[in-house]
Formats: structure tokens, sequence, C-alpha cells
């Protein structure tokens, strides 16, 4: 079936991988799909009560994990097949027998994740397609109250031991594994971890690194550098040479001195460092440098340097890393602010800042506020930049953005031309940046070129929905406009209960007209799943 020589729907997709030519809306061979559409539907089949995470990019495993959240199952979508004594096949019932799950996934393996104490986080996974490889994250409890001792930020909470797993996918085999220890990484929807091609970022909250690793053809993680406290590989050993040097110069009752101060003592927490952290450092000179190139006169220089840095010096100290993302190999895009936006639920009514970080150079490139015009003016003229989809995953490049889809920028500049004030317009559209690795389908149903859909609903974005007992539309985007198909999760009756909250989640495969609707409530009964695919 993945062989794609001898997959029709995979060898026109071949066709049609880059961006449409200059003038064109949508490449011609794309339209493939807007005949080719999931409008057949099983309801309620009977599927294994697992917590299906999605598919991977490439379409060739569906990633799911048990409910007890201990074992990893990964299947293969194949495609439905039944014989047919009628004539007419497409008018009859489909059989018992292919209602079932099984007719369209088979199991490859189950793999045991998740340690005695530990618990998969079933949001968490990333993909990287050139090797086939899927990363995962097992964690045991949040600690909400734990001390900060050994430079851990305060009101940051701990997790006693986060561990990610690197699996080769094709049968599942652990290649490596990278543990955190009385940390804290935000796991949910990935938000605390970002792939690009063979890079990883994972940021510590409680520490405030920035762990960059490298994921090797072997398997391997290997370690390229930390940002954070330091920025540069020797910046610890210049550090502990000049401190010693200063030491030395003070003779011995410094030293007497410092043998009193440092007697064990029980549940003494580690003493901090007296310096700024290496990346705090270089974001407070980028700000003072932009503030005296600015002004050329000596005297308003510094009622500016006042007014904008030492009026707010506390402020940007303050500051702590909440989310990174990769601009390309060498930059990242840093996303600032206070500890308690960090660790709250709803961190969009928090301040926010954006800074460019060049990995080479240590340096800090670019710095922006929330409500920053210019970055907004970057963000809709070139938002795919900030998706950075991977060299091996064409298939990403069907995302619709405003930037490349003439739709999404309609719908963009209607929402500005309704806004009542504009910088809270710009705030409510940054607030998404950085986003999410890996968050959005590349099915061709959700391209806004092909169909018009209600995006309260269904999105190309992998995030829960309430759930609605209304059928969602996929209408023709090109006249006369016809509905296409709809998509309807939950039982074909509706639920009789309105009372229970009901969410639903869509998992569309990113090349064939396959699709699972998973809907459920919160009180830990069996989802509802439909499958959804072309007869």
């Amino acid at each position: 079936m993945y062989r794609r020589r001898h997959n029709i729907t995979a060898r026109i997709f071949d066709r049609q991988i880059h961006t449409p030519p200059p003038g064109t809306s949508v490449h011609r061979a794309r339209r493939f799909y807007e005949n080719i559409v999931p409008s057949s539907t099983i309801y309620d089949v009977e599927c294994p009560d697992h917590s299906f995470r999605k598919f991977t990019e490439d379409g060739k495993y569906l990633i799911s994990f048990s409910r007890n959240h201990q074992e990893l199952i990964v299947y293969r979508p194949t495609w439905l097949s039944f014989s047919c004594k009628q004539e007419d096949c497409d008018s009859q019932d489909l059989p018992q027998k292919a209602k079932k799950f099984e007719s369209f996934f088979t199991q490859l393996y189950s793999v045991p994740l998740a340690s005695a104490n530990e618990l998969i986080c079933k949001d968490f996974f990333l993909y990287a397609e050139s090797n086939q490889f899927g990363l995962f994250a097992t964690s045991t409890a949040q600690i909400y109250d734990a001390p900060a001792t050994g430079g851990a930020i305060q009101g940051v909470p701990s997790i006693e031991k986060i561990t990610f797993h690197l699996l080769r996918l094709e049968d599942g085999v652990v290649l490596d594994e990278r543990v955190f220890c009385n940390d804290y990484i935000n796991l949910a929807h990935s938000m605390g971890v970002f792939i690009f091609d063979d890079l990883l970022a994972i940021v510590s909250l409680r520490y405030q690194r920035i762990h960059i690793l490298q994921i090797r053809d072997s398997g391997s993680l290997v370690d390229l550098r930390a940002i954070g406290e330091f920025c540069r590989e020797d910046d610890e050993l210049f550090l502990n040479s000049s401190t010693q040097a200063s030491a030395d110069k003070r003779g011995p009752q410094h030293l007497l001195s410092n043998n009193i101060v440092n007697v064990p003592r029980t549940e003494q927490p580690a003493q901090e460092s007296p310096f700024l952290s290496g990346i705090k450092q270089r974001l407070l000179s980028f700000i003072v440098r932009g503030i005296q190139n600015e002004e050329k006169d000596e005297t308003l220089r510094i009622q500016t340097l006042k007014k904008k840095f030492y009026f707010h010096f506390q402020d940007y100290v303050d500051l702590i890393i909440w989310k990174v993302q990769f601009l390309d190999r060498h930059h990242l895009l840093i996303k600032f602010g206070s500890v308690d936006g960090a660790v709250s639920r709803n961190a969009d009514s928090h301040p926010a800042f954006f800074a460019v970080y060049n990995m080479e150079s240590t340096e800090i490139i670019a710095f922006y506020q929330m409500s920053s015009e210019e970055l907004y003016l970057l963000f809709e003229q070139y938002c795919d930049h900030f998706h950075i989809p991977s060299k091996s995953s064409p298939y990403m490049n069907f995302i619709s953005s405003h930037s490349n889809n003439i739709h999404a920028l309609e719908q963009l500049k209607s929402s500005k031309n309704k806004a009542t004030s504009f910088p809270l317009f710009i705030k409510k559209v940054l607030v998404s940046l950085p986003f999410n690795c890996q968050s959005q389908s590349p099915s061709p149903y959700f391209d806004q070129s092909l169909f018009r859909f209600d995006e309260k609903l269904i999105s190309a974005a992998d995030r829960h929905r309430q759930s609605t007992d209304h059928p969602i539309k996929f209408i023709l985007r090109r006249p006369p406009h016809t509905l296409k198909f709809k998509i309807k999760p939950g039982p074909e009756a509706g639920v009789t209960d309105c009372r229970t909250k009901r969410i639903s989640s869509f998992l569309f495969h990113p090349i064939l007209p396959l699709a699972l609707s998973v809907q459920q409530t919160l009180f830990l009964q069996p989802a509802v799943v439909n499958i959804h695919f072309r007869r």
C-alpha cells in the first residue's frame, strides 16, 4: 500500500508536492482530492479501547496509547476490502466483518514504555520522518510546591523523572533514552520540545536551560549545547577560573571563611550564582544597545535609557523562558514571560516578549513585545517561516496559512478590520507563537483552496474541540460550491444526554481519504470512534 509505485494516490501526490506555480492559488493536481473524499462513515466502530494520538506525517503509522498510559501501540493503515455478489456494490451495506477497526488498521506491535511510577504523556509525540523515528515521553506526577533548590526557579513545579524515548517505528525498538530528574518540561501538546530535521530543542522551565540535541542516524541522542546559564561551551570554565583567581588574591582569610560557610548543613539549598544567566545578559545587552543606537543626542539617550531600560530593569531580569522553536539550524525564536504565565493554564492573559537568538554567535539579534507591529507584519507576510517543515516532509507544504493562501489571508484581514483595537488584535494573533511542533495536519481536506469548513468545529490544528451533534460540512471552494462530504463525530443517532460535556478530536490521514473522529466524555467512558473513508 505504501510502496509508491503501487499506490495511485501516492503517485499522483508526488506530482503536486511542490508549491503552486506563480499566479495560481492551488496546484492543478491538488484538485484530485476534490472528488476523492471520505464521504462514507462507520459509526461507533468496534475497536480497542486505546487513546489514539495521530497519524505520522508520511501516513505510514497510526500512533496510540493504552488507557492505563503504560504501552505504545502502533498500527499500519491499510484499506478496506470485501467481496460483493450484487452488481451495484455501492448501494449495498458493508458486511458486518468489514465494520471493524481491523479492516482499516493492522497492529504492528505493542511496546511497554512507562515504568511502574511513570505514565506516558498521551499528548506528546514527535516524528523524525527521515529516519522514521518516534520521540515519546513518560513522567512521574508533578510536585507543585517543590522547593527551589540548586538554581531552580521559584514557583515552577517539579517532576521527579521525565524520560524521552527514541523508537524506530518500523519495529518498535527503543534506540535511546534521555532522562531529566527533578525538572519541569512542558509535555502537553509537545510545547516544551521542538524538532527540526535532526536537531532537538528541549526547554527546562525549572532550570531555564534550552538543551540542544542531535538525533543521529544510528538512533542515538547526542548533546550539542545547553543555552541558559551559559551560552558558550567554555563560559562555565571561564567563570570558575575567574572566581578561583579572585579567591587566591584575597588570601588565607577568605579561604578560612569559605571553609566555614561551606560546612555541609542538612536541607541547605545550593547557593545561587551572583551573576545573571548568560542568555539574560545577552538580552539586556541587546536592549541597551538598541536604545543607545536610537538616540544620537547624549541627553536624550540618558533619558530614554532611564525610561525604557532602568525603569523596567527588574521586569526584564524576572523574565523566564517559556517556549522555543527553531527558525532554521542556527536561529531560535524564544518566548519570554513571567513565572506565573509559564505555569498558568491561561498564559494568553500574561505579557510576553519574543527574542531571536543566534546559537553560533550566541547573540540576541531581535527583540519584540507581544504587541509589536513589526513582528505582526513579518508574521502576516511570512507565516510559513514560523512553521518550519522538515526538508524530508513535503506533505507539510500543504498546510494553509495567510501567507500562502488567499482565503486564509482574507479571513485574517476580516478579523483585523473587525477588531476594535489593533494592538489587542496583534496580541491575539501573536499569542500562538512559537507554534507547537508538528501541531497541524497536512491533510488535503484542510486545504482552504479546495474546501470551506467551519474552523470553530474543525481545522488542521491538533487539539480537542467541543463536540457537536450536527455534521461538519466540507463545501467545495470552487463553483458550484457543492457539499462534498460531512464528518459527524459521536453516535449516528446523536446523544440523548445533553448535560454531559463531550469533546471530539479528528485524525486525518495526510494522503488517503481516511479519517478518525473520536468523541469522549470527561468521565473516562469508552470513546466513540467513527471511521470516515471513501468506498
